[in-house]
């Protein structure tokens, strides 16, 4: 049995539908990442699960338990941590692992084992104010206190946004120790890079799965000759690409455009033309990722 199962989930909020019949299924110990914009409905998913608000439609089952029927229970075996940081700030560290130990009826004195690795980070700052705590220090926070219960299962809303790199890092490495534990993880995020370190990923896009599978899958179904490219003025660059015969579609992608090249196009022919046009262009095949994938679902969608 999966620890998470879902059927043709619908929420509506007004006349927008935020969740248009998505199915899920999350086995014991996996790590599954929930993968598009902001206002894809990630959000409104898990907060679905969590039993936070009901879905108008379909079915939400927890470790079998029925959402609909079951929520208090539930609510025992899940841990939930919203986008927004939302413990007390004026409690300390202490003060806040301790009040969530005792809204989940965790005994005084219990060592928090899910929590026990990120605890070690916090205990320094045990005394400190949370509203006083850097970026990735509250993120550490709130993971703790959505452990203390030792969930079976863990909700996590766009858990790494506005932290530096090396938290971002840390934090992943510690969801990979709790899958390890066998927790089942559902994480949401607007990085696209993050996308490979989950076991099975869903590109969400207007309250729709458009597509689900492992990371390689995703690629090997999307996936298609992609060509990065690199010139001074990188604007223009961008623009003249996108108006080439020889172009199919072009996205910037942090220093550099990547090009999913027109039927018959060539690098050699493409650099001709760029230079023609005046640039001082680098073009080069790559492996195409996750990113370009969902772009290309994305708009195969809207179109």
């Amino acid at each position: 049995m999966a620890t998470i199962e879902t059927a043709g989930i619908v929420k509506r909020f007004g006349a927008v539908e935020a969740l248009s019949g998505v199915d899920l299924v999350v086995e014991r110990g996996e790590l599954f990442g929930l993968i598009g914009p902001d206002g894809g409905g990630k959000s409104t998913l898990l907060r679905v699960l969590a039993t936070l608000i009901p879905a108008d439609s379909g079915k939400v089952v927890i470790e079998g338990l029925d959402a609909g029927r079951d929520y208090r229970e539930i609510r025992s075996l899940v841990g939930y941590m919203p986008s927004r940081f939302s413990l007390y700030p004026d409690l300390t560290v202490e003060e806040n692992l301790k009040l969530f130990a005792a809204l989940f009826r965790v005994p005084a004195g219990d060592n928090y084992s899910l929590a026990g690795g990120i605890l070690e980070h916090l205990l320094p700052f045990r005394k400190r104010r949370a509203a006083a705590l850097s970026g990735g220090m509250k993120q550490k926070l709130a993971l703790c206190c959505a452990l203390v219960h030792e969930p079976s299962v863990l909700l996590l809303d766009e858990p790494t946004t506005g932290i530096d790199p090396v938290s971002r890092d840390e934090l992943w490495r510690i969801l990979g120790r709790l899958k390890r534990r066998g927790v089942a993880i559902v994480v949401s995020t607007p990085y696209m890079d993050e996308a490979r370190l989950c076991d099975r990923v869903a590109l969400v896009m207007q309250g729709r799965f458009l597509d689900a599978g492992t990371p390689g899958e995703i690629v090997e179904r999307h996936g298609r000759e992609t060509w990065a490219a690199r010139a001074d003025g990188m604007s223009r660059l961008l623009v003249d690409l996108r108006s080439s015969p020889l172009v199919e579609s072009c996205h910037a992608f942090g220093d550099q455009h990547h090009v999913t090249p027109s039927p018959g196009a060539s690098i050699e022919r493409l650099r001709e033309e760029m230079t023609a046009r005046g640039h001082r262009v680098e073009i080069r095949e790559i492996v195409p990722g996750i990113e370009d994938c969902f772009i290309r679902v994305a708009s195969a969608h809207t179109a």
